[in-house]
């Protein structure tokens, strides 16, 4: 992933930054074509890697502030870490498949098609009643922290700390 120059510490300004790089390589993935393995590896291993790193930032700094702040959100907070965990599996998966394989693609789409979802509902939803709820000073505050966390973000589900969240979830 391209390391930019946030100008905004808005944490929704930044999550909707990350959004739409993964629609993009979505985007992408969908256009590449029957045949062109080689491609549909390396966007899924972009795919994979900006997932790893959104997921970790969400789970570590977004849901649990939020959560902490906005009780009143807590069932929107408790379904988005469900989705993130279905996300998870597919992502663990598709890590350990080559381009070649029989599924490849049809994993590739529930996974867009589940992360899409999960994205609309918190672009149209959530974001709203996040905004409305903390205010600009907060959401600065929560940006800061998920830059900070973005530096040790892992980038491959095989590492620890994005494999505890996903062990995490399974045996929760």
């Amino acid at each position: 992933m391209a390391t930019k120059t946030k100008t905004s510490t808005d944490a929704i300004v930044l999550l909707k930054e990350d959004h739409k790089e993964i629609r993009r390589a979505f985007d992408q993935f969908e256009k590449a074509g029957e045949s062109a393995e080689k491609t549909k590896g390396r966007l899924v291993d972009q795919i994979i890697e900006l997932l790893t790193v959104h997921t970790y930032i969400e789970n570590e700094v977004v849901y649990p502030r939020v959560r902490e702040l906005l009780p009143d959100l807590e069932d929107d907070v408790l379904e988005s870490y469900e989705e993130h965990h279905v996300a998870d599996l597919l992502v663990v998966e598709l890590a350990n498949m080559k381009p070649s394989d029989e599924r490849f693609d049809a994993k590739t789409t529930v996974l867009i098609e589940n992360v899409r979802h999960h994205i609309e509902e918190e672009e149209q939803e959530w974001f709203p009643q996040v905004r409305e709820g903390l205010g600009r000073k907060k959401l600065q505050e929560i940006g800061a922290e998920m830059q900070e966390a973005r530096k040790q973000a892992p980038r491959r589900p095989s590492q620890p700390s994005a494999l505890k969240k996903t062990l995490d979830a399974i045996v929760s």
